[in-house]
């Protein structure tokens, strides 16, 4: 597997992992106990955001494409995905401003569940 590919892969897992923090609670009106991954995971995101920090992934990524050459593709993943996922303006205040929409859109994602699981 070249480094590319590898590189490739970690950014289609950051993304995944970014939709599970945002979107994932909306699954545990199917599956209730995918409360105990989903909650760990919306912390870690909001985390990383509201403190300015640097997912794990990112370094890992940025790794791989400076072992095979340090330059993108240009393929579907540079193109569309890395804009999502690296904005070039990214300020911390929109950090913040990420971190606090997480905690509140599944704030309201968890309340309705509770209300929902108690009527």
């Amino acid at each position: 597997m070249s480094n590319q590919f590898a590189a490739d892969l970690v950014v289609l897992l950051h993304f995944s992992f970014i939709l599970f923090v945002v979107f994932g609670g909306l699954l545990i009106f199917k599956w209730r106990w995918l409360a105990w991954l989903h909650l760990p995971a919306a912390a870690w995101g909001a985390f990383i955001e509201l403190s300015g920090g640097i997912c794990p992934l990112t370094p890992l990524e940025n790794r791989l494409r400076a072992s095979d050459g340090g330059s993108y593709s240009g393929d579907f993943i540079e193109h569309y995905l890395m804009p999502i996922i690296y904005p070039g303006e990214l300020a911390h205040q929109m950090q913040i401003v990420f971190g606090i929409m997480v905690l509140i859109f599944n704030g309201i994602i968890y309340g309705l569940w509770l209300i929902r699981k108690r009527g």
